[in-house]
């Protein structure tokens, strides 16, 4: 008995960490994407045709899988979750990407993972708005939550703004490559309103993409279609954009193994991942391990791209791992409270729907109630076509 309970011990504190350590894996994979993404820019490789293969790439890995893996759980596509799914489609693969790509041209691949660590304060913001986050100012958690919010984003701009002396920790000397060091001076402000606009957009596509995961349960196969919706409107916009036939081609180079790991790791699988991690924790919780992402990008565009780092950054950096550790605790405490009380409860019949940052825990039964039995109340009589769920679902943890 002591080694089955030391074994379902374990499979329960995997089961806690799992959110966790995906969205860790994740961000040393989004990593690659800056350092991709700045040097086929580096080597004149128009982004919105890079955008169009990174979205065919992710399209052609996970396409397979979508297909046999949820041959029989994928639910019915209807109207408004296609409609959705166009609209996700365009937020993060249109006009997400083309606008980061555009501010990274201007700057360089720290600068943008560094300014893209607004995007938790904005989802935050976002989701208060919109009542997928609860807020309540007398609580320690929320209290957390903003508070973290806003040293996260007083990190980011702080990085922004001040760069101090400069030096690389992998090559002697100060370097520049392809004019990265003078480009994030002379066009610092306008990549950061670039940048800003594509964080203001993939915002709004977690948001959109935690209510669309809900409807469609089904993560491969949404993450297969928001690759293929935003590729056919990438392929709009770069018919466009690119009308010379030389500026499509590809080779057995930077113009095949960027699109191919962007695609494959920040397109394809990271959709899986953030759908699966917003499906248990939320879409604030998804978004607050963004900045851990930029000190990858630090050492890795130091290293590869022969990028400075600067005073600001390392201050920048502390501060933002400050702000990146408060609201993960503000999430841990609610995801504790989910654990100790019921997160519904039937009231005269009638049952109050959990919020979206509920999460799926094995602790928790899906009991259905019939409710046949409860006395009708007014507003249900004056709602016939309420009549025809003579069920509803009941959550409860059992003990």
């Amino acid at each position: 008995m002591s080694a089955k309970n030391q074994i379902s011990r374990l499979i329960l504190l995997f089961i806690n960490a799992k959110p966790y350590l995906l969205m860790i894996g994740l961000q040393f994979g989004m990593a690659g994407n800056y350092i991709f993404g700045k040097d086929i820019l580096n080597h004149g490789m128009s982004r919105f045709v890079f955008i169009v293969y990174r979205n065919a790439m992710a399209v052609i890995a996970l396409a397979p899988f979508a297909f046999f893996l949820e041959r029989k759980s994928r639910p019915k596509m209807t109207l408004p979750i296609f409609l959705q799914i166009m609209v996700l489609g365009f937020l993060e693969p249109v006009f997400n990407q083309s606008f980061t790509y555009l501010g990274m041209k201007y700057t360089s691949a720290s600068f943008t993972s560094a300014i893209m660590n607004a995007v938790p304060s904005i989802t935050f913001l976002l989701a208060v708005i919109f009542r997928l986050e609860r807020l309540k100012c007398k609580e320690i958690r929320s209290q957390a939550k903003v508070i973290g919010t806003l040293v996260t984003f007083g990190g980011a701009l702080l990085m922004a703004i001040y760069k101090g002396p400069g030096f690389n920790i992998f090559h002697s000397g100060t370097q520049n490559q392809n004019g990265t060091h003078e480009s994030s001076h002379n066009h610092q402000t306008a990549g950061a309103l670039y940048i800003l606009m594509g964080c203001v957009a993939l915002s709004s596509f977690y948001i959109l993409q935690s209510i669309t995961v809900k409807r469609y349960p089904a993560e491969l196969s949404l993450a297969t279609l928001i690759c293929l919706a935003g590729g056919a409107q990438a392929t709009a916009v770069a018919l466009v954009a690119e009308r010379h036939s030389h500026a499509w081609a590809i080779g057995w180079d930077y113009r095949l193994y960027a699109p191919l790991y962007t695609g494959i790791v920040s397109s394809g699988i990271a959709y899986y991942v953030q759908g699966l991690v917003m499906q248990m924790r939320g879409p604030v919780f998804a978004t607050a391990f963004n900045p851990l992402c930029m000190i990858i990008v630090a050492c890795l565009g130091s290293f590869f791209l022969g990028e400075n780092l600067y005073l600001g950054s390392m201050i920048g950096a502390v501060i933002i791992a400050l702000g990146l550790y408060t609201v993960v605790w503000g999430k841990a405490k609610d995801y504790s409270e989910s654990d100790t009380k019921l997160p519904s409860s039937t009231i005269e019949g009638e049952t109050k729907s959990m919020p979206i940052t509920a999460i799926d825990d094995p602790k928790i039964d899906i009991i259905a109630v019939n409710l046949e039995n409860q006395p009708p109340s007014k507003d249900k009589l004056e709602e016939p076509n309420k009549l025809e769920k003579e069920s509803e679902l009941y959550v409860a943890i059992t003990v």
